[in-house]
């Protein structure tokens, strides 16, 4: 079966994973995390894509961003991906490809599921209960919606800005949500939308959604069709 082409809406917010090959690592030490917040940072200002947060594994990247138009996704990803795996095997004496295949997708409806991701996102890196992340050490953007120090290219969402009236509330707020994990429920729809490039949102979102796309934004139910009666 062909694959579906990946599903990218302009002016919403999608959910962005891209893993290292066989489980190596994409980032050995403090380093290579630096460069490759520099290159997200520059990458996300030259390609029309907002990043509302973050997250960095040895082997995964994870981000919650808003592209300004369909194609910008794509085009963000693949400079991202080329520039940081380039230098990454300069560093490190290494050649051939970095990368497990192509990213992962999702869009997300903003109103239900934008916080819950921007957590998905900082939380891969073990930054769970009091590891906050250290400003210092860019492991994740979980430090900057926690009040703790200030990224001055983060964007934060409309969601985020809601959860408080002024930036001490609003950390406030964030850090609370992210003293604990996320539910099974939560993680269980959030990693089936990115596995399979599916939308993450209500059916009202989902209607709204299919009205700009030419592809299936849902998996199809399984089992045999239903038979007609007679």
């Amino acid at each position: 079966m062909a694959r579906l082409p990946r599903l990218a809406i302009a002016g919403l917010p999608h959910l962005v994973s891209q893993r290292a090959q066989h489980q190596q690592p994409m980032v050995r030490d403090d380093e290579d995390r630096m460069r490759f917040v520099q290159y997200l940072q520059q990458m996300a200002d030259e390609r029309g894509v907002a990043v509302h947060a973050y997250g960095l594994r040895d082997d995964r990247f994870d981000l919650v961003v808003t592209p300004v138009d369909a194609s910008a996704l794509s085009r963000f990803m693949q400079s991202l991906s080329r520039r940081h795996a380039h230098d990454f095997n300069r560093r490190h004496g290494r050649s051939g490809s970095l990368w497990e295949g192509r990213f992962r997708a999702a869009p997300i409806d903003p109103s239900a599921w934008l916080v819950p991701c921007m957590r998905y996102v900082e939380q891969s890196d073990g930054s769970v209960g009091g590891a906050i992340a250290v400003m210092g050490v860019p492991r994740s953007s979980l430090g900057h919606h926690t009040g703790q120090g200030t990224l001055a290219w983060i964007v934060d969402p409309p969601a985020y800005w809601a959860l408080g009236n002024t930036p001490f509330e609003r950390g406030a707020s964030y850090r609370s949500l992210s003293e604990h994990a996320l539910t099974p429920g939560e993680l269980l729809a959030i990693e089936a939308a990115l596995r399979g490039g599916w939308i993450l949102g209500s059916a009202d979102f989902g209607r709204s959604v299919a009205v700009d796309v030419s592809r299936a934004i849902l998996p199809r139910r399984r089992g045999r069709p239903r038979k007609l009666a007679a």
